[in-house]
Formats: structure tokens, sequence, C-alpha cells
């Protein structure tokens, strides 16, 4: 891999660090190394899974872009997605038009009221305000779709260059009974962007967005590096005016936000 790009944790590295490494992919990785990365990937994925029941977590994010094309292939062909009342409307139209065949939409019923009680998790300060958002969105979600389906493995895009926890040998059980499966654990950001470039993978619109990399995938109160509140308004409105708009009906500093705005 060049040097000429490397990217570092999530949390450490600038939005436009990712541009640039999408931009120039091609002199980071090449077609033959994430081809070669990819099938290996793929063998993993049939070993683990045989003889289980597995189905795969799709998020609409580039991780699970690339994952849902890898189980494909190792034939997993059942898949869901997280969600709730709380999602950007742009994002909510490119999920329904590129989910893969099939994937299953589990809604979780959280909305504006639920928010209004719960405003220390509005644009989170700290990555434990950050992860209460996975636990009570995707984490409920899947656990919900895992015993709907009877199934033995939840294979997921988690990456330890996000820093995330994949267990041992890449998989664990979690205190509900969920086995979760992350064969792309060892992945690189830069392996993840050359497989979306060389298969023309579609991208979700929040990439295009101030910090789209930075941020990720997410419902718009768990919008994160905002530096505060009110830039967290902000940047929403930027996006998406109506969202502060039906905010401001239940949000006290949303309503502020819109009169200050004029």
């Amino acid at each position: 891999m060049s040097a000429v790009i490397h990217l570092g944790k999530k949390q450490s590295t600038k939005n436009e660090d990712w541009l640039n490494a999408v931009e120039h992919i091609e002199e980071a990785v090449t077609k033959d190394e994430i081809d070669k990365l990819a099938s290996k990937t793929v063998s993993e994925i049939k070993k683990f899974v045989k003889g289980k029941h597995a189905a795969y977590a799709w998020s609409g994010g580039k991780d699970s872009i690339v994952l849902s094309k890898l189980c494909e292939k190792a034939g997993i062909h059942e898949s869901m997605i997280g969600v709730c009342d709380l999602e950007y409307p742009a994002f909510m139209t490119w999920i329904e038009k590129n989910k893969p065949d099939g994937c299953e939409i589990v809604k979780i019923e959280l909305g504006l009221d639920w928010l209004a009680k719960h405003e220390q998790l509005l644009f989170p300060k700290s990555s434990a305000y950050a992860a209460r958002w996975f636990s009570v969105v995707q984490h409920t979600a899947q656990r919900i779709f895992f015993k709907d389906k009877a199934l033995d493995v939840l294979v997921l895009g988690r990456r330890h260059a996000d820093g995330n926890y994949t267990g041992k040998d890449n998989s664990y059980t979690d205190g509900k009974g969920v086995l979760r499966y992350s064969p792309l654990a060892d992945w690189k950001h830069e392996h993840i962007l050359a497989y979306i470039h060389y298969n023309k993978l579609p991208l979700p619109p929040i990439y295009g967005w101030k910090n789209g990399y930075l941020c990720g995938t997410h419902p718009w109160p768990a919008r994160q590096w905002c530096g505060s509140v009110e830039n967290g308004w902000s940047e929403v409105y930027d996006i998406d005016p109506s969202i502060v708009e039906s905010a401001a009906a239940k949000i006290e500093s949303a309503r502020r936000f819109l009169e200050e705005r004029g």
C-alpha cells in the first residue's frame, strides 16, 4: 500500500483526509489486491456460517455496503436494517431505492417525543452518548430480527480500524444470546474505499454532507462532531430545514435556533 495515503482511526481523521483518500484510492490499493482480499473474506464467511442459519446487518453505510456484496457471494441472502423515526428523509429515500433484495427494515419507535425526554443524547458530546444511540436503535433492531428469524449468527461490518470490538476470532455472543460475527474486522479504511470504487457501488447522500465520513450513517439527532447543540441544529438545517422546523414543536433548543436565525 502506498505511503501517499494512510487513514487512521475514524475519530482522529479529518473528513478532508477521507475525501482525499477516495480521490486517490487507486494509488493506495490495486484492484488485484482488493479482489484477493475480498475472495479470502468470502471463503472465511462461508467457513464460519456453514451449517448455520445466518443473515447480515446492513446499515446503508460504506462498511455494510461492502459486507452485503461479500455475504451474497458467500450465499447469505437474508438481511436487515434498523431505523427509527428520526432518520434523515433523504437517507430513507436512498435506503428504499438501494437496500439489498429482501432486506427487512426493522423500525424502532423512537421519535421527537422520546427525544424531548432524552435531550442529553441530542448531538452526542461523548462516545458514551454516541454508543447509546447504537444500543437503542441498531442493537435493539438486530436482537429483534435475530430472534424473529431464529438465526444462529448475524454477520456485521464492524472493523478494528474504527475501534470496534469484534470478540475473539472476530465473533462474540452478547448477553441477549445474539452471536455476532465480523469478517471485515481487519480490513483497513482504504480497503473499504477501494472495494466500493472498483465495484462502482453507490453511497448514500450522507457521505456528501459536512463531515459525512466522520459521522457515517446515523439518525439526525445522533450527529456527532458538532461542537455544540446550536452547531448541531445549524448543520442539520443545512441538510434539511424541515427536520429542525418539525423538531421545534417539541424541543426548545430547536425553537430558539429558528428564532435566532430569523
